[in-house]
């Protein structure tokens, strides 16, 4: 047998195997190892063997012999740079303080309950296994956090608050529920339901013991920990996001100009929804006698086929969907989740598909003024018709670069751009639905605003508007929400201390969507009357994963 030739692609593709063997999380999103009951190690000794299989893949890059293909270059440089991002957040210990209200550590022993099958016994029988691994995961994330306390590297209290409150939303104590765990095996098989019934009690009351940790002993270690994090903790979240070493007062400043664009486009808009009311009056009618659905079932229905009709309307015209593409799923996202919109891609083999995921927030009426830019941005063209892409092409490229080297700036990027798509190809005429469109934009340009302002304490340009020459607070940064985005107060509330508990991750839509942005037009601009923008669109959702450092220039060369 002659030996496996070594590239960059074996090479990454080996990574995503051993880090699937050590993860389970990962390889259930993946859709690996079937069967398997284990929960992640959330123990300190867990995230230093993850650490290690990084150093392990770049030493083995290191001694690979060098390579003129310019796709196995292109997953050497993402593999690299994912892998020492990794490390450098890695070594710093932020591991050892992880505690926010969206895709936390400690979510990972919920959320990998819902990339397993439930199809047959087996299935149900590895989903009790895996709740009677639970508290276990839960023991050694206490032990992490506790190691975190003692080198003085904590979260602060209201990421811990937050927390304790989602934990209890899981075990159902605010609303007399049985929690989520019990719902979850409900629909299993007569045969396991002790064994299903058992396993989620144990789970449940897991969750409300880390809880009652987090509260009592957590919590008060947590009591002078400032909120912001300084430059030096965001420039290196920054670089694990996006991929890239941002110029931050650029784009603070870049962003303010933004802010001061679309708040004037938006008071033109705010005419055709109701003249001479002032956007936050408009904004305000539409969510008390805009259109709505009632119900949840009616509007995870609705949502499905919005995302049904632009699959429709897209293909053939501005992309080429086919196959498992045209499959994505509505649905709603569990209680104890963060009050945003989400997207979960698919396994590798897509027998579990895309889905998008709308938070209920204890709602039962669902304005859509906003909601039919979030689904083109989680959904179709947006994050679905992305991310399940990559995986059509992760043979060609390698597994890695579709899956577990995902930049956050790039996707976010992506599907921001989407939305501006679909206005600019006339989706989004309707009043309402184009206000909503330019309120997302508005919440994006926000995010740019405060997220680099809080964390690095700046001040307020002179020629703002709002409290101009003062220092950027969360007081300060809820107010100016607020005031020019119309989003409910729940979900203000829910951001603010999103933004403070994962520095650097929510400036990457506008500056990732920035970046697709210029990529295209430089490449319309070398093509001249040649460019094709359905052809453009489909070579630039068949790249793979790219830093910001690199999409501008590998778009503006398609």
């Amino acid at each position: 047998m002659a030996a496996e030739t070594i590239t960059p692609r074996t090479i990454a593709d080996r990574h995503l195997d051993q880090v699937a063997a050590h993860d389970p999380l990962e390889a259930a999103w993946l859709g690996l190892h079937p069967g398997d009951d284990r929960q992640p190690d959330l123990s300190p000794d867990g995230f230093e063997a993850l650490a290690d299989i990084a150093r392990h893949t770049l030493a083995a890059l290191d001694a690979a012999p060098a390579t003129e293909d310019p796709t196995d270059r292109a997953c050497a440089r993402l593999l690299r740079e994912r892998l020492t991002a990794e490390l450098a957040m890695h070594d710093s210990g932020e591991n050892l303080r992880q505690l926010r209200n969206i895709g936390a550590h400690v979510h990972q022993v919920r959320d990998i309950f819902t990339f397993m099958p439930t199809a047959t016994d087996d299935d149900w029988s590895a989903v009790a296994g895996r709740l009677r691994n639970l508290p276990a995961s839960l023991d050694g994330y206490r032990a992490t956090l506790t190691e975190g306390i003692s080198r003085g590297l904590l979260a602060a209290p209201r990421q811990a608050a937050a927390v304790s409150d989602q934990l209890t939303a899981w075990t159902g104590e605010g609303t007399g529920g049985a929690g989520w765990f019990a719902e979850f095996v409900a629909p299993g098989p007569d045969r396991l339901r002790g064994e299903l019934d058992a396993a989620a009690h144990k789970a449940t009351a897991a969750v409300a013991e880390f809880r009652d940790w987090l509260r009592d002993t957590y919590a008060p270690a947590t009591a002078n920990t400032p909120d912001a994090v300084g430059r030096e903790r965001y420039r290196l979240a920054v670089r694990y996001h996006s991929g890239a070493d941002l110029d931050l007062d650029e784009a603070y400043a870049w962003a303010w100009s933004e802010f001061h664009r679309t708040a004037a486009e938006m008071r033109t808009e705010t005419e055709r929804v109701l003249p001479g009311a002032g956007v936050k009056a408009a904004m305000h009618h539409l969510e008390r006698h805009g259109h709505a659905v009632e119900g949840e079932d009616a509007v995870r229905d609705w949502l499905q086929q919005l995302m049904d009709q632009a699959i429709t309307a897209l293909d053939g015209t501005h992309f080429d969907i086919s196959g498992p593409l045209r499959r994505v799923e509505s649905r709603l996202a569990p209680a104890g989740s963060a009050a945003s919109a989400y997207y979960s891609g698919p396994s590798l083999d897509f027998s579990r598909p895309g889905r998008t995921y709308l938070p209920t927030l204890g709602r039962d009426t669902f304005p859509t003024w906003q909601l039919v830019t979030t689904w083109y941005h989680e959904g179709v063209p947006g994050h679905h018709l992305q991310l399940a892409q990559w995986v059509v092409l992760a043979d060609q490229l390698s597994r890695y670069q579709t899956t577990l080297g995902m930049v956050s700036a790039n996707i976010e990027g992506w599907a921001l751009y989407a939305e501006r798509l679909m206005d600019d190809l006339g989706f989004l005429t309707d009043p309402a639905h184009r206000l909503g469109f330019l309120d997302e934009q508005m919440l994006r340009t926000i995010r740019v605003i405060i997220d680099i302002g809080m964390h690095l304490g700046l001040a307020i340009p002179a020629d703002s508007g709002f409290h101009p020459g003062e220092r950027w607070t969360p007081q300060l940064a809820t107010e100016f929400m607020a005031t020019y985005n119309g989003s409910p107060a729940e979900l203000r509330s829910s951001e603010i201390v999103r933004y403070l508990g994962w520095p650097g991750q929510a400036i990457g839509y506008k500056l990732g969507e920035r970046a697709w942005l210029q990529g295209r037009e430089a490449a319309r601009r070398r093509q001249g009357a040649a460019f094709d923008l359905k052809a453009w669109h489909m070579k630039a959702l068949s790249q793979g994963s790219l830093g910001l450092d690199d999409l501008v220039h590998q778009l503006s060369t398609l």
